[in-house]
Order: C-alpha cells, then sequence, then structure tokens
C-alpha cells in the first residue's frame, strides 16, 4: 500500500465525517438567549444536532453550521431559556382528567369564573360532572370573596357539579348531593365534615378537618373518561405544559394513583414516542397500612437503574424511586385552615420499615413535609437508618418544607439530601397568615437560606389539585414574594433574583436527583429550550405569570409553536370528548 498516497484519502475521509457531524437538525437565530452556562451566559443564536445542543453563539458563527436540510427559527429578538423543569407536579394523573377540568387558574372576578361555570354546565352531558379542580382562590378575584352555595346551584342547575378549594374544602350543589345519594343519615368521614343545615340536610359543603381524604375521595368516585378521551386529555396536558415553555416534570405521584394500572395512559404514549415532557415519576404508597408491602412489591417489579429505551427519542420516562407518601402516618396536611395536624406515635417505626426497604435497595425517595415538626420527626428516623446502612450518596430530598429551621436544614446537608419546593404559599399565603401570623410567613419556605447552605433546590408547582401547574406563577411568587392576589407574603430580602429563581426551574430540579446534561444551553446538553413570548428578565414583575413559549423543544424537536411559528410546529390536537371545558376554555387563563 502506498501510505504517501493513502494518507490524504483518509485526512479527507475523516475530514467529511467531522464536517457532517457538525450539521446541525435546527438552528435559532436572532434570540436574546440565556443559556445559564457558567461560560456564554447571553448568545445570540445555538444549533442542535439530533436531540442535543451543537453549538451557541453569534448569528454568524452558528449559521456556518446550517445545510440545505436545516430548519432555520428567527427569534426575532425574543427571550430563549432552557425548557422549565417542574420538580414536583401531578402530570400522570391529572392528564388523565385535563379534559374534564374547567379550570378557574388565572382568572380574576368570580363573576367570570360564575359565567364559565354555567356555559360548561349547559355543555355537560347526562352521566359527566362539571368540576373544577384546584389552582385557584378567592383572592385572585377582584371581588375578593369565595363563590356560595346557592350561586353554584343557580349556575349549575341540573348537572352535577364538584369544586375543590386548596386542601380545605370542596362544594358539591344539589345535583351532585343526589347524584353520589349524600343526605342527612350520610356519616362524617374521618378528619371530614358533611356540613349540615338547621334542618340536619347536607348544604354541599365537605371540609376537611384537617385530612383532605373527604375531598379526594369524593372526587374519586366521578366517571372517568374513556381509553381514547384519556390518552388525548393527557396529550392535551403535555401540550399545555409545553405552552407554557414546560419541557420535563419530576411526577410525584398522588393519592388514587395507583402503580402500575393508573400508569397505562403514559405507559403507552411512552411506547409509542408521544411524549412531550422528560417525566421520570415516582411512586406514592396509597393505603394505610400496606405500605411496606407496596414498596416491597414495587421494588421486586421495577429495575431502578433501567430507564428503558422506545426506539423513538431519548425523553426521560422511567421510575426515579419512591414518594412524595411513604407512610400514611407521615402526612402532615398543610391545610392551613386547621392546626397542624399531630402525627401518630407509630409513625418512626411504620417510616423506618418502608425507608430501610428503599435505602437498602438504593431507591431514591421523597418525603411530603410541610412543617418543621414533622421535618425533625422525619430526620430522626433518617438518621437512625444512616447508622445502619449509609446513605452514602443516594438521592433523596424533602418536598415543600415552608416552616423549616436552620437546624434541621443543616442535618438535611449533613445527610446529603435537597428540598423541592413550590409556589403553594403564592395560593395558601393569606391562609397560613392568618393561622400563624405574618411573621411566620417572612421565610416560608427560607429558600435564600437553603442555598447559601449549599443544599440542592428545586423549584416547581405541586398542581393540580391545589395550586396551578403554571410555572410562572411560581416564578412571580419567588421573586416578587407575593400570592396571586397580591399581598406581600414573603419579606423582599428572602425572594430570589430572576436568574437564580430561574435556574431552579430549570437545572435546579435535575441537580435534586444529579442528573446531568440538563436544565442548561450548553454544548452537549440535551436540547430543551422555549423561545417566550415576553423577556422574562425586563417585564413588569406582574406580567410574569402571564409569560408562555412561543416555541418549545423538547429532546431536539419541536413539540409546541404558537401562531407565529405554526408553520414549523406540530399541528393542532382537536380536544375530545366534544363537551371538554379544554376545548372552550383551554388551560390556564390568560386575562
Amino acid at each position: 500500500m502506498n501510505i504517501v498516497k493513502t494518507l490524504p484519502l483518509l485526512f479527507l475521509l475523516f475530514s467529511s465525517i467531522a464536517v457532517h457531524a457538525q450539521e446541525a437538525d435546527i438552528v435559532i437565530i436572532n434570540g436574546k438567549i440565556t443559556t445559564l452556562s457558567d461560560e456564554n451566559a447571553e448568545v445570540q443564536a445555538v444549533a442542535v444536532a439530533g436531540n442535543k445542543i451543537l453549538q451557541t453563539g453569534t448569528n454568524a458563527q452558528i449559521l456556518k453550521l446550517k445545510t440545505s436540510k436545516t430548519k432555520v427559527i428567527d427569534a426575532r429578538g425574543s427571550r430563549i431559556i432552557p425548557g422549565l423543569f417542574d420538580s414536583h407536579l401531578h402530570v400522570i394523573r391529572g392528564g388523565r382528567f385535563y379534559n374534564t377540568e374547567l379550570r378557574w387558574d388565572g382568572v380574576t372576578s368570580l363573576k367570570k369564573a360564575l359565567q364559565m361555570l354555567k356555559e360548561q354546565s349547559a355543555r355537560t352531558p347526562e352521566g359527566q360532572w362539571v368540576r373544577v379542580v384546584g389552582g385557584w382562590n378567592e383572592y385572585q378575584f377582584e371581588e375578593k370573596r369565595l363563590p356560595t352555595l346557592a350561586e353554584i346551584n343557580e349556575a349549575t342547575g341540573d348537572a352535577p357539579t364538584f369544586i375543590l378549594y386548596l386542601y380545605g374544602k370542596a362544594w358539591l350543589n344539589k345535583a351532585g348531593l343526589k347524584k353520589l345519594a349524600i343526605n342527612g343519615d350520610t356519616p362524617n368521614p374521618f378528619q371530614g365534615l358533611i356540613e349540615k343545615d338547621t334542618e340536619g340536610n347536607p348544604t354541599g359543603l365537605l371540609v376537611a378537618e384537617p385530612n383532605a381524604s373527604i375531598l379526594y375521595s369524593t372526587l374519586a368516585k366521578l366517571p372517568e373518561l374513556s381509553h381514547d378521551e384519556k390518552v388525548n386529555s393527557t396529550l392535551q396536558y403535555m401540550t399545555e405544559l409545553n405552552r407554557l415553555g414546560v419541557t420535563g416534570v419530576m411526577d410525584a405521584g398522588g393519592g388514587f394513583q395507583n402503580f402500575p394500572d393508573d400508569y397505562g395512559i403514559t405507559d403507552e404514549l411512552n411506547k409509542e414516542g408521544k411524549i412531550t415532557v422528560r417525566l421520570p415519576y415516582y411512586l406514592f404508597a396509597q393505603k394505610k397500612g400496606t405500605e411496606l408491602a407496596d414498596y416491597s412489591k414495587w421494588t421486586g417489579m421495577v429495575e431502578i437503574d433501567d430507564h428503558g429505551h422506545n426506539g423513538f427519542n431519548d425523553v426521560d420516562y422511567y421510575v426515579e424511586g419512591g414518594g412524595e407518601n411513604l407512610v400514611m402516618d407521615g402526612a402532615d396536611f398543610e391545610n392551613f385552615l386547621f392546626p397542624r395536624p399531630e402525627l401518630p406515635p407509630t409513625m418512626e417505626k411504620n417510616m423506618k420499615e418502608v425507608l430501610s426497604l428503599l435505602v437498602k435497595k438504593r431507591w431514591p425517595f421523597r418525603i411530603h413535609a410541610t412543617y418543621n415538626e414533622s421535618i425533625t420527626r422525619f430526620l430522626n428516623v433518617i438518621e437512625d437508618i444512616d447508622r445502619e446502612t449509609p446513605l452514602n450518596g443516594l438521592v433523596w430530598f424533602i418536598d415543600h418544607a415552608e416552616t423549616v429551621t436552620d437546624e434541621n436544614l443543616k442535618r438535611i446537608k449533613a445527610l446529603g439530601g435537597g428540598i423541592a419546593v413550590q409556589h403553594r404559599m403564592a395560593y395558601q399565603g393569606e391562609s397560613f397568615i392568618h393561622r400563624y401570623g405574618k411573621k411566620g410567613a417572612l421565610a416560608a419556605p427560607p429558600v435564600k437560606r437553603m442555598l447559601a447552605l449549599g443544599l440542592p433546590v428545586g423549584l416547581g408547582t405541586d398542581g393540580t389539585r391545589v395550586a396551578s401547574y403554571n410555572p410562572w406563577v411560581a416564578l412571580y411568587w419567588i421573586t416578587s414574594g407575593k400570592t396571586i392576589g397580591g399581598t406581600q407574603v414573603m419579606a423582599k430580602d428572602n425572594t430570589l433574583d430572576r436568574k437564580t429563581a430561574l435556574g431552579l426551574l430549570t437545572y435546579g430540579g435535575y441537580k435534586l436527583i444529579k442528573d446531568t446534561l440538563k436544565g442548561k444551553i450548553e454544548k452537549g446538553y440535551f436540547a430543551d429550550l422555549a423561545i417566550l413570548d415576553k423577556d422574562y428578565f425586563t417585564v413588569n414583575e406582574e406580567e410574569i405569570k402571564n409569560i408562555t413559549a412561543k416555541l418549545t423543544i423538547v429532546d431536539g424537536k419541536i413539540v409546541y409553536g404558537n401562531e407565529e411559528y405554526k408553520t414549523v410546529a406540530p399541528a393542532t390536537l382537536p380536544v375530545i370528548p366534544a363537551w371538554s371545558p379544554v376545548k372552550y376554555f383551554g388551560g390556564y387563563q390568560k386575562n
């Protein structure tokens, strides 16, 4: 072989491969791109190849990577950010019911909310219910009050109706009471109240005292959609999240969300490559007394390190671990309309059994904990287990932590844990102040202190049954300190700057689960990003909660585009069933 002749040929061959490897599938130019990278924090353009970020830079630099097959998108000066990653949301459950729900999220007047209720009642068919399930409170309304039962009954007529208010109460109209056969003889459930009038007849008000089981068990009795409607509903919900710039979610399980049966819809969509948000999920214990049996079964069914592959994409869909509910004895209900519940003395023993199993099996875990008193007892259990079976870097974190103390933050750090915080105080801040006073709300939760201690922190929403799933409300709350009603609940000194806050809702959540190469617009990172309709960094703080995406990319594919980008976006999927509130009102209401 003539080496002198062969070397130039090899050089040309490898040069051709290198050039081909630098070809972009998508190029976005003329943007104000916040990369959240340590280098090149703000750039003008970005190139995507496959499902990864190929390069960032100036228009001129990035356009060199364009070929005849490259899709070029002009951002027209819009702000571009990494896709949002909600570290606590209930997508799998929420998706199955999304098309059934009338959302009052974002509605600014009770008059409009009642009109929406009236219109939906008129079109809801026999056999189905009108339901408003979370995401609102009275302080968002200009009237600053809740609807009355008389107003609800007048608006809904013969259409059975269920309206959920935070973790505290729900209303059934007269038709709903009749449908569920609730009468004067119906007993109150444990820690719940069916309100009666002076004649002993139910009024329609259901109250958690403080256990929200009365609310959720009633909701669970309502009719479900058909299989095809659930598929459509889940796709519609994920598109709604994409519309808000969400590209990933940690699903925290939830009450009445049984594994594996209730995961069939998302299992099916994943196999077909149709999931449009990254979706690692946790398994949530469902029944008091069977928690250890459940987790023993699940740890035997699921190989925790096997994230699978559907052959279509690398959109995450796998069991991440156990929680947020590990044992029913550990449920410290965040119902600020009532005093903090005292956890039973059996909690430590029952939680230790479950957590010991998870630690030995090397299953990550998360624990719902609203109050510092609960966190103290949970940490006692975790420290005890760590002495017997060292956590040794196992992923784990506390959810919520509104009243956690500095001492317990240091204990969490010492055990290698993290914290997932949500914007629940944006919806329950006034209720918290009414019960615990203004001082207690000034750093609830103390996010700034968590970051100062070096704890990994992720930001999320805890939608959909209480707070809204809109992540921009979370960013509004954590940067302004205000509730959706405008009350200054968090002290200004405890709020975060906009860049830090954005980091918690992008790469922050991924740091919680030690997932790398996600949450930034940086070479080699997964291509998840959103072009925004308003500049998050310059708009008035009141406008933050109204931001949406113009275009959203997940795993290198365009999954959503508004009217401006409809030529490059997937076609809009028609909503079924035809009576669905989503068809007529959409999701989060932009006023």
